[in-house]
């Protein structure tokens, strides 16, 4: 009787497997798809060679279509925290950018006074500023050096009009969307320099070394000049922190301080090579320096020194300590709580205490090639590579996991594969890092609320070393707050329907007032088709927007706790596939029955699928949990 229940059992098992082999979904376009992008509110853009699409993440259902002609992935860029993606394409001779509803696909404003596609942006939607960087035709052939010069556009974020616009002196190195051979024309980016940041009403720009501007009248503040990408490797210097008064940028081995009332810089700390990393704790600034960086010529891992953490007196730019200890590589660091600082170079997990500089532990962790660490939810360091990740508590290893990437298929694309599943836990910001992790990131959510920015990084993560994802992760962090321009403004009956989410429209934003109301454009319908609002009565065009809302308070919520491997999957599936393992306990808890993913595929763990594109099919396989 219990070996025919078991049989049983197996036999059910077998069933479920096979026929979760196949897509939960799939949807299929007018032509090849090129590009397509998850977004906050589970909404999947797909660009083919005809147009661009808007799909449900969940169900598959295309809720718009603009008939586009052939685009590139830059053309389409999200303002995060909004509802409106940016859309650039030309026209004849002219090229228009317009700012677009994404639950609709309604124009809500156009310019004609850009040129080229938005690689980076950053937005103040309290002060209705967008300031977008443009690069015209940013392509070439794979493998190539390229250089462009950006131009620097500042707009109204509600209506579009033009404050004032920046070329840059000289043409920047741009870094390919991607790697690999024969790929001919592939589009490049500018993920290998740090997004632009509007502050204090300035605008800062990282790309010719670090250049403040009057974010509404284009004067220049501050500028230092300073070669970017060190050695030809990409984010080699840190991202900007701040705190109430002061905001630390590096460059040419040095930290400056510029106050953000009167933007002169206060104090300089020098000579500490290249920071790649910095984090806010207090008074006191730490600051790694060298690590592993993406190559940009073929998207290689790259070491570059000298490897060390430093602690810098923020009140007058003095260094109270250095360590040193870690001349074997470096990954990222983080603090395990408030005194202790955690790194590993090549052969050891290094432990610092964050007051004195002086190593408290170090030992050997035994993982090749080792790229990040981060801490659970049990206090636990975890340390992984490519291949394995394992826990230590106390110089014990609690539990270790390794998947090999599978044997067949051609080698570059099955590393390219293993590479972005990996990289997936970093995307949303891989907040299972601890409630501490994520506050000593140097990143103020509090004071930065009002002031969103985005770059490639978020949806090309998977050209990137995992060292660069993790100390770059918890400053993707999602917000609270959407600003609402589109559907959901015009829906005002939506607005109190998902508690602990603040949707502020037009109305509530602090921007150019004309007769009490706003100064936006009026929203146009000109060239979507298949729209699905259009066929929806109002009480369930309510539902479906609360629906999306839902969907974005949940990716605000979210704390991800699986780090995804492709590998040979074990019996009873015997095929390729990728599988999750829990963060927490080392258990594998997921398995995606994907054998062949595309090279874009990407996840959605507020709705446990994953996406890939097929020819003209956009598919989506649902995540199976153990």
């Amino acid at each position: 009787m219990e070996r025919a229940a078991f049989l049983l059992l197996l036999l059910l098992f077998l069933f479920t497997a096979v026929s979760h082999a196949q897509p939960t979904w799939q949807s299929n376009l007018d032509s090849a798809i090129r590009f397509y992008q998850t977004t906050d509110f589970g909404i999947v853009l797909a660009g083919t060679e005809r147009s661009l699409y808007a799909i449900d993440g969940q169900t598959g259902e295309r809720l718009w279509r603009r008939e586009t002609g052939k685009i590139n992935e830059t053309a389409v860029t999200p303002i995060p925290d909004t509802d409106l993606i940016l859309f650039t394409r030309d026209i004849g001779s002219k090229s228009v950018l317009e700012a677009i509803d994404i639950v609709s696909g309604d124009r809500i404003w156009r310019s004609e006074k850009v040129k080229g596609d938005v690689l980076q942006l950053a937005v103040d939607p309290a002060n209705d500023l967008l300031a977008v960087v443009l690069v015209k035709d940013p392509r070439g052939n794979a493998g190539q050096e390229l250089k462009k010069k950006p131009i620097v556009h500042v707009l109204r974020l509600s209506t579009g009009e033009e404050l004032w616009k920046r070329e840059l002196d000289s043409g920047i190195e741009m870094m390919p969307s991607r790697f690999g051979e024969n790929l001919g024309e592939i589009a490049y980016t500018l993920d290998n320099y740090r997004a632009p940041l509007l502050l204090d009403g300035r605008l800062f720009l990282f790309y010719e070394g670090a250049t403040s501007y009057d974010a509404r009248t284009g004067k220049e503040k501050e500028r230092e000049k300073f070669k970017i990408n060190e050695d030809g490797l990409a984010l080699t210097e840190a991202d900007p922190v701040f705190d109430e008064s002061k905001i630390y940028i590096s460059g040419r081995g040095r930290i400056r301080a510029v106050n953000r009332r009167t933007g002169n810089v206060e104090w300089k700390a020098d000579d500490l090579g290249n920071a790649a990393e910095m984090a806010l704790v207090g008074t006191t600034l730490f600051v790694r320096t060298g690590g592993q960086f993406t190559r940009l010529k073929d998207g290689e891992i790259a070491s570059k020194g000298p490897f060390g953490v430093s602690a810098i007196d923020t009140k007058n730019g003095k260094t109270l300590w250095r360590y040193k200890g870690a001349d074997k590589g470096l990954t990222n660091f983080l603090f395990k709580d408030a005194n202790t600082i955690v790194i590993a170079d090549r052969d050891d997990l290094i432990s610092i205490d964050a007051r004195s500089g002086k190593r408290r532990a170090n030992y050997e962790h035994k993982i090749e090639k080792v790229q990040f660490v981060l801490v659970n939810e049990r206090g636990e360091t975890v340390v992984g590579g490519r291949d394995t990740i394992a826990a230590f508590r106390d110089k014990h290893e609690m539990w270790r996991v390794k998947h090999k990437a599978p044997d067949r298929g051609v080698f570059r694309i099955v590393a390219g594969i293993a590479l972005r599943a990996t990289a997936l836990y970093f995307r949303y910001g891989g907040l299972a890092t601890s409630a501490i992790g994520f506050a000593r990131t140097g990143f103020n959510p509090a004071g930065t609320i009002n002031s969103f920015r985005w770059s490639g990084l978020r949806t090309r993560f998977g050209s990137f070393d995992l060292s660069t994802l993790a100390s770059n992760s918890a400053r993707n962090y999602v917000s609270g707050r959407i600003y609402a321009y589109g559907s959901f403004a015009r829906t005002p009956n939506v607005l109190n329907r998902i508690g602990g989410l603040q949707v502020i429209t037009p109305a509530n934003i602090r921007g150019r007032m004309i007769g009490g109301v706003m100064d936006r454009a009026t929203p146009s319908r000109v060239e979507v088709q298949e729209s699905v609002l259009d066929r929806l009565d109002p009480v369930r065009q309510v539902e479906r927007l609360s629906d999306y809302l839902l969907r974005r308070k949940r990716l605000a919520e979210l704390r991800g706790n699986h780090m995804y491997f492709y590998t040979d999957l074990p019996r009873p599936f015997d095929r390729k596939g990728l599988v999750g393992v829990n963060v927490q306990n080392g258990r594998d808890g997921r398995y995606v029955l994907n054998s062949d993913p595309d090279y874009r595929f990407v996840t959605d763990e507020t709705l446990n699928l994953l996406y890939s594109a097929d020819g003209s099919r956009l598919q989506a396989f649902d995540m199976l949990n153990r």
